[in-house]
């Protein structure tokens, strides 16, 4: 068994990456990175585009993108923010919400294919071991 941690959360993240993606494009017509910005909208009408670029953790130019792209597609409205003709606040198009809802699924299947294979105390060391790595680094 390989013990090189770095490498393997490295490998494990690209592929695991790679096939939500194809399954989401594939289902859904949607990226997975567009699906979870519409999972931070619906949770928060009115996000503003910044923050949506913290919480994805994606540069302006990136989440400019995105939301280009999400806009586009029919997924998301910009709306002005009153009172900063900079800022930009986001919202979830029925046809966004619709394709969240029919990624709820999906989710669970994951879920549910990464849990089947662990006993519920060495799921309690997954998580509190990807946990620790989130609010460590």
């Amino acid at each position: 068994m390989d013990r090189r941690l770095f490498f393997l959360f490295t490998k494990a993240q690209k592929r695991l990456f790679r096939n939500i993606d194809a399954v989401c494009e594939d289902r859904l017509d949607a990226s997975v990175t567009q699906l979870a910005a519409l999972m931070m909208i619906a949770r928060q009408p009115g996000m503003q585009q910044k923050d949506l670029a913290e919480a994805l953790e994606l540069n302006k130019s990136a989440i400019t993108g995105l939301v280009n792209r999400m806009e586009k597609n029919g997924l998301l409205e910009r709306c002005a923010v009153v009172g900063d003709a900079r800022a930009v606040s986001l919202k979830a198009t029925s046809e966004g919400l619709e394709k969240m809802s029919q990624l709820m699924p999906l989710i669970a299947q994951m879920n549910e294919v990464f849990s089947s294979e662990f006993s519920d105390e060495e799921m309690t060391v997954v998580l509190r071991f990807l946990n620790f790595i989130i609010d460590r680094f």
